[in-house]
């Protein structure tokens, strides 16, 4: 069934998989275990950023709410498969033909979506990840602020639009996932404050209301002096409040 549907591929010197009724290429994101959550240490290199001036406001809120991402505990995570970017608009068009964007500027733009967001999840074959999964694949093994390491991200490290494919090579982290933390992608999680209690083997946290949103920092874009980079951190959560981002979540191949 998988060969019938999927095609594996070498993309940007990686394996990928390619969905070829959609054409959503998915990588594979190895098993492992991970510390999950805001690290003492990435409090500090935050504070360090805003000691040498790196900051357009306080940075007060984001210090008071940091308890939403703790406390930090260990996570095995099972491996998957992995959109390599979020949606685009041409994507979702498969599922949906008469969808419209008001946010992409073209086809091969991050599809945002509001309304018909619920008629996407019921359409797609695939599932939404886990936020722990989706922090374990925006950390791509790292243990810092982003996976470029513990400096203030910045607008150049935003992507939005996938029709370059040698832009979209060069933003890969270590797993060959393109964009993370660029638009809010939604994840399976119920929005719940902090961590206490969470599952640590990756499953989604389940429930009634409102699901966890990871990334976003375009969807704020041109940015206006806020502190817009703190939404490219691997950690930064938040409770969905309108249009979001997609990138599914899919079985992984059978073994050869």
């Amino acid at each position: 069934m998988f060969g019938v549907v999927w095609n594996e591929k070498v993309l940007a010197g990686r394996p990928a998989w390619q969905h070829i009724p959609s054409g959503v290429i998915f990588r594979q994101v190895p098993g492992g275990t991970y510390r999950m959550g805001l690290s003492e240490a990435e409090l500090a290199a935050v504070r360090a950023i805003a000691s040498d001036g790196g900051v357009e406001d306080t940075l007060e809120p984001f210090f008071a709410e940091a308890w939403h991402s703790q406390p930090v505990r260990e996570v095995r995570v099972a491996s998957f498969l992995i959109a390599r970017h979020p949606l685009t608009v041409a994507q979702v068009r498969h599922w949906m033909p008469d969808y419209e964007d008001d946010y992409a500027e073209a086809e091969t733009g991050t599809a945002r979506l509001e309304d018909d967001l619920d008629d996407l999840l019921e359409a797609l074959p695939f599932r939404l990840p886990s936020e722990a999964e989706w922090e374990y694949a925006a950390r791509a093994g790292t243990t810092t602020l982003t996976f470029r390491g513990d400096g203030k991200p910045g607008e150049e490290q935003l992507l939005d639009d996938f029709g370059d494919e040698q832009v979209t090579a060069a933003s890969e982290n270590a797993f060959g996932l393109a964009a993370m933390g660029s638009a809010g992608e939604l994840c399976a999680d119920v929005w719940i404050p902090g961590f206490a209690g969470a599952p640590d083997d990756g499953r989604p946290r389940t429930g009634d209301g409102p699901r966890v949103v990871r990334g976003g920092a375009a969807d704020l874009y041109p940015w206006q002096g806020c502190d817009e980079w703190l939404l490219l951190l691997a950690s930064t959560r938040y409770e969905q409040a309108d249009f979001t981002a997609i990138r599914p979540v899919a079985p992984l191949p059978p073994q050869k």
